[in-house]
């Protein structure tokens, strides 16, 4: 569908993110960085996930510094407190019942940068999911599936979490990891990609 016109790093290990850009068609390298992922005292969730994607993409770029280098961080946002990835089983649970009949946000911050270019470009994406209710038993069933391993919030929409989510507003690929609207728009912006026939 599309094709580069410059190389692509994509600063993250997330098999979900790969799958979506293999399937735009594009090539690109994986490299995987680790950063602190604190928020700073006070941060909204807003400027934390933009500032964990350029801290990302700024990781990548001092090794890539000709390519463009594609960054992202999405975290489950409920009432004024950042779920990130669940620690363990036990974490895991507790999280799914806080979200257990309520409406919560899923932001992502993603960042696009070229050192070479001198061009660091970010966008943020919200989308509003609310949660069918369930009991715990049904939270430790999901959660013995093993999917909430590696994910915000300590579910995977585009699994088995499915049934846990009764509406969702706004972009889905966003629930998923990477909004790819938003994304593409940059890419064609500065010209690193353009459909292929």
């Amino acid at each position: 569908m599309f094709v580069n016109n410059e190389p692509i790093i994509l600063a993250s290990g997330s098999p979900r993110r790969r799958h979506y850009l293999d399937d735009l068609g594009l090539s690109f390298t994986v490299c995987a960085v680790t950063i602190n992922e604190t928020p700073f005292t006070g941060e909204d969730a807003d400027a934390f996930v933009v500032r964990m994607a350029r801290e990302k993409a700024a990781a990548a770029t001092e090794n890539y510094t000709r390519s463009w280098v594609i960054a992202g961080d999405t975290v489950v946002y409920l009432g004024q407190q950042i779920l990130g990835k669940p620690v363990d089983k036990k974490d895991a649970v507790s999280m799914l019942m806080s979200l257990s009949g309520r409406e919560h946000k899923v932001l992502t911050g993603i960042c696009l940068s070229h050192a070479g270019k001198n061009v660091v470009s970010h966008r943020l994406t919200e989308t509003k999911v609310r949660f069918a209710d369930f009991d715990e038993r049904t939270a430790r069933a999901y959660v013995g599936s093993g999917e909430w391993i590696d994910k915000a919030g300590a579910y995977g929409i585009q699994g088995k979490g499915a049934f846990l989510v009764k509406t969702i507003e706004g972009s889905y690929s966003n629930v998923v990891g990477l909004p790819l609207h938003e994304l593409l728009e940059m890419l064609r912006y500065y010209g690193v990609i353009e459909p292929c026939c």
